[in-house]
């Protein structure tokens, strides 16, 4: 994968272009020195002239992203192949048996180079392996001295395709904690726009309506509603998380989430209380339904438990109101009014659970909604 301009890639492929040259004049070097011993000495300095061609090429070439794909990287391959296929022409069956080096020596770990930094370990060694192959078969003979050279250029590649992948994995983390950092200033942002005009009208109209009755109350409720769910969604909070797709589950304790809010405290374990998801929403309602007669017939504070038994699970709702009084509950149910009776005794009984109240004059209500794990 090619690296963006100014990645951390680019010194590599700038201390690649360096490698390259600096080979190349011990190449030189080399020829100087045993031109004499050459068979053809004057192709001997045609074939320089193209590893020089070939050098300043290639280093305008690969500092683009865009070329170092694998066109470049064969061609390179390539070209350091028909060198040293040229080798035993050019220097001579003979001076190669006697040890003189062949034509590329150290020149030809470039494209090794090159493999290693666009594809990592894997790509390096392929390259040392094919190129320390072709330059053994050049060799009159196979001593300890060129299998080293073989070993050497295997392990550059292997350890510069290493530094190389490591180069850009640190890359991608930096870019994404970037991301994240700018991603963190913009919702800081909005919180304090928000925090300064939203939240704080929505807080008035909670407090200045919550001991009102009828519609302007259930407005007064919606508006703490509404400030607990948008404080939640600005800090960061799930608010609705979705089904789990491998089990179907749902997590009951960031759903219960949703309704906390100045006059509502909500208390949970600290890991997740995943329930089949049918299970989790009923039980939802039925503490929302619990939660709406708190605001209708008490003051409106109510505290919600959560608690996790393993094979069942329990949601208590408990407020601080004036209570049901003795057979008031009953009488609702013969008026007609069956917001307890349907709407949480009705939901737990399907679930399986049971519904257990706890009230007296003046003293507050309590009701406990257990469930087990599985709906039967």
């Amino acid at each position: 994968m090619p690296s963006p301009p100014g990645g951390f890639e680019v010194p590599l492929w700038r201390s690649l272009a360096v490698f390259r040259f600096a080979s190349l004049a011990y190449v030189c070097l080399l020829m100087v020195r045993d031109a004499g011993r050459y068979a053809h000495p004057v192709a001997a300095g045609g074939v320089l002239l193209a590893m020089l061609a070939w050098s300043g090429m290639t280093a305008v070439w690969y500092a683009r992203p865009e070329n170092r794909r694998w066109p470049l990287l064969l061609a390179d391959l390539g070209v350091v192949l028909a060198i040293l296929a040229a080798t035993p022409w050019v220097v001579g069956r003979a001076a190669l048996a006697a040890g003189v080096p062949t034509l590329a020596v150290v020149w030809l770990a470039g494209p090794v180079l090159a493999w290693a930094v666009s594809g990592g370990r894997r790509r390096g060694a392929v390259a040392a392996l094919l190129l320390g192959g072709a330059d053994l078969a050049t060799r009159g003979r196979i001593g300890p001295s060129s299998l080293t050279g073989v070993i050497l250029l295997l392990l550059a590649g292997v350890i510069v395709g290493h530094v190389a992948r490591l180069a850009v994995t640190a890359e991608e983390r930096l870019q994404r904690a970037v991301e994240l950092e700018a991603a963190t200033r913009e919702r800081e942002r909005l919180a304090r726009g928000i925090h300064d005009s939203v939240l704080q009208v929505l807080a008035l109209v909670q407090r200045r309506g919550a001991h009102l009755d009828g519609e302007a109350g259930e407005l007064a409720r919606l508006a703490g509603e509404q400030e607990a769910a948008l404080r939640a969604l600005i800090a960061g909070v799930e608010s609705a998380p979705a089904p789990d797709p491998a089990g179907g589950t749902l997590d009951l304790r960031a759903l219960l989430g949703r309704y906390a809010s100045p006059a509502v405290q909500v208390s949970a374990p600290a890991t997740p209380v995943p329930l089949p998801a049918a299970v989790a929403r009923e039980l939802v309602a039925a503490t929302a339904a619990a939660l709406d007669n708190v605001g209708r017939h008490a003051d409106g504070r109510a505290w919600v438990l959560v608690e996790d038994e393993g094979e069942t699970v329990t949601v208590s709702v408990r407020d601080a109101g004036p209570g049901i009084p003795d057979g008031r509950l009953a009488e609702a149910a013969r008026q007609g009014r069956l917001g307890l009776a349907q709407s949480i005794r009705g939901r737990i009984t399907d679930l399986g659970g049971e519904v257990r109240i706890d009230s007296a004059p003046g003293a507050g209500t309590e009701i406990e909604m257990v469930v087990p794990r599985r709906s039967r």
